[in-house]
């Protein structure tokens, strides 16, 4: 009767095998990345790489796709699989969305400062935004004057909309 140390040659063999098995399991776990940083975002790995880019600010579903497109990878993998080089990638082509992608699909057409079209993301965009505001407020436009009062800037109707503050509501005048 063999003893239950002594393994045969076939024994062996299953047992590299399966030992190969769950390093590369060990390997794919540790590849795929639940978190992914990408261009100052944390997004999550789960995530198609279409839906995800939206979720950095300035990037709809009009630009994910052309940018994937651009990066030559399948919009529906998922981002937590990508390696090091395609994350890296992906951050400098959103980064250079303005060589990629037409003039007309761009946020910051003719920029006030340079001239140029650019597209801005996360909080460039939103300081751009405010500063965009903030010059309408100082030359004393229309629309920077609606956005100073805190009223509807584009045109809509304010007798029943937007009404907040001390207007509340319409009142009757008291008789006698």
């Amino acid at each position: 009767m063999p003893k239950k140390s002594e393994k045969g040659k076939g024994d062996k063999a299953k047992d590299a095998k399966a030992g190969k098995q769950t390093e590369e399991k060990k390997d794919a776990k540790e590849e795929f990345q639940h978190r992914v940083r990408v261009s100052g975002v944390i997004l999550d790995g789960n995530l198609s790489i279409s839906n995800a880019l939206t979720r950095i600010k300035g990037i709809g579903h009009q630009i994910s796709g052309p940018a994937i497109n651009v990066i030559g990878v399948d919009a529906n993998t998922k981002l937590g699989t990508l390696n090091d080089k395609e994350i890296e990638k992906v951050e400098n082509i959103i980064e250079n969305l303005d060589k990629h992608l037409p003039g007309w699909m761009l946020n910051a057409r003719r920029d006030n400062e340079t001239g140029k079209d650019i597209h801005l993301i996360g909080s460039d965009l939103t300081m751009k935004n405010r500063d965009d505001i903030n010059i309408q407020k100082s030359i004393r436009s229309y629309r920077g004057i609606r956005h100073g009062q805190g009223l509807p800037v584009r045109g809509q109707r304010t007798r029943t909309s937007f009404r907040k503050g001390v207007t509340l509501g319409v009142q009757r005048k008291k008789r006698g």
